[in-house]
């Protein structure tokens, strides 16, 4: 009769270790999001002066055309290469499609090491723009996207790299991207990278 009376209390004391065993056997990453995927940036690429791909951008706010003399502004394409990966990376019943993930839009911030950061001052104020692509878990997929906009080398801070006094100087900033998208299941996703940009009229 008092090991009856004793059981509720034994199965709630037994029932302790277990409830924390499986606290702690949660991911961490699943605290932070819904969705069973995350969105990885693999790498980020822009052009150098030359226009070869490199992992910075040498970004020329005015074009010359050493034969004619004409000149033009050309907005500056950078590529990401993405892929998607699941939170468990041993699921029972394997991989779902729902894990792929649907690319949305993107946003790029500018930001400089000295601390000023003005839009329309000291950077180029920031954009964003829509994309759609298909992550699957496990491939690697390459985007490519603006990452200056042609309408950024018209206005300060990049037009005064135009001026007389300030021809040869240049500017330095770090762009910062977001990648946003959702799994397949509309779970939200998001990816952040970065890559330096260096701004001068450069001679062509």
């Amino acid at each position: 009769m008092n090991i009856l009376r004793q059981a509720p209390r034994i199965a709630r004391i037994l029932a302790v270790p277990v409830l924390a065993f499986a606290l702690t056997a949660c991911n961490a990453l699943e605290n932070v999001t819904d969705s069973m995927s995350r969105l990885i940036i693999i790498s980020m690429m822009g052009q150098n002066q030359e226009g070869q791909p490199s992992d910075y951008i040498q970004s020329d706010v005015l074009f010359e055309d050493p034969s004619t003399g004409a000149t033009s502004i050309f907005a500056d394409i950078a590529t990401a290469v993405l892929t998607a990966q699941m939170l468990d990376p041993d699921p029972v019943n394997g991989i779902s499609s729902f894990a792929d993930i649907q690319l949305e839009k993107y946003q790029v911030r500018y930001t400089r090491t000295d601390g000023r950061n003005t839009p329309g001052l000291d950077v180029p104020y920031p954009i964003e723009g829509d994309m759609t692509s298909l992550i699957l878990v496990g491939a690697q997929t390459s985007v490519s996207f603006v990452i200056v906009r042609e309408s950024a080398k018209m206005e300060p801070p990049l037009l005064d790299l135009l001026q007389d006094s300030t021809r040869a100087e240049n500017l330095t900033a770090i762009a910062t991207v977001d990648f946003f998208g959702h799994d397949l299941s509309g779970k939200a996703v998001k990816a952040t990278g970065s890559i330096s940009i260096t701004f001068a009229n450069y001679g062509n």
